[in-house]
């Protein structure tokens, strides 16, 4: 039972709650206090003791899951599993994922530049209003269609990004080659309207309907490592790549 676990949150972190929650419990995993086939305390028990929201535990508890610590079973509840069971959650790129279906990637870099950040990427990063960040636009394109206007904020001097280098390349393979450990990401799916500009670069009508995507991707410190504002033509995007990051696993770049 997780009654008799301590969880120390600091409220002030940039660390987000689920992750600070999810680490400490994996933790007490590892070190033995709790035991395989142990049952947590319910969302609502851990949420009031802990004060935190009903989704930020389940959040928590569904990053564990994904990591193969911890199973829910019906009727049963949530447990840690039997043995040492790991299953590790690949973060997949479109770039990776489009490679692999044989729908010859490529992609066009419009941005490569340090540009002040406003208060909501100023938030996402742990930076202030006005700080500046490496802001990156592609052009990405899927068997030689435009297929996705890609947005990224990342912190400065995090890896030494190149134009010919994001030409070759997915972002999160540069990212893993310069030591960036990416362990979760949380993502939102949306759609809207074409702007003019978007329709021009993706060769849409105004107005037609796009796919959107905001990401953020955290390192396993629970840092922000890269903020993502993409859109994507609804009319190709591909089946075959799933929108699993909506739990925290798989984003796209």
């Amino acid at each position: 039972m997780t009654a008799n676990l301590a969880i120390d949150l600091d409220r002030s972190s940039p660390v987000p709650l689920y992750f600070q929650v999810a680490e400490q419990i994996a933790e007490a995993i590892r070190r033995g206090d709790l035991a395989p086939g142990s049952r947590l305390d319910n969302e609502i028990l851990l949420a009031d003791r802990l004060g935190l929201s009903r989704p930020t535990i389940r959040q928590a508890i569904q990053y564990l899951v994904d990591k193969g610590l911890l199973v829910r079973k019906r009727g049963v509840g949530t447990q840690v599993v039997h043995g040492q069971v790991k299953r590790s959650v690949e973060l997949t790129s479109l770039y990776d994922d489009l490679r692999r279906a044989g729908q010859e990637p490529a992609t066009k870099v419009l941005a490569l530049e340090p540009r002040p950040v406003d208060e909501q990427v100023a938030q996402v990063l742990g930076l202030s209003p006005g700080d500046e960040a490496l802001y990156l636009e592609r052009l990405r394109f899927a068997s030689g269609e435009p297929l996705a206007l890609l947005h990224n904020w990342l912190p400065l001097a995090l890896a030494p990004l190149t134009p010919e280098g994001l030409q070759g390349r997915g972002l999160y393979e540069l990212l893993r080659a310069a030591g960036v450990r990416m362990r979760v990401a949380n993502q939102r799916i949306g759609a809207r309207a074409a702007s003019a500009t978007e329709a021009k670069l993706l060769d849409e009508r105004r107005g037609a309907p796009l796919l959107t995507m905001i990401r953020t991707t955290y390192d396993d410190q629970g840092r922000a490592v890269e903020h993502g504002s993409h859109v994507y033509r609804a009319s190709h995007y591909p089946r075959g790549h799933s929108h699993r990051a909506m739990r925290p696993c798989s984003p796209s770049s």
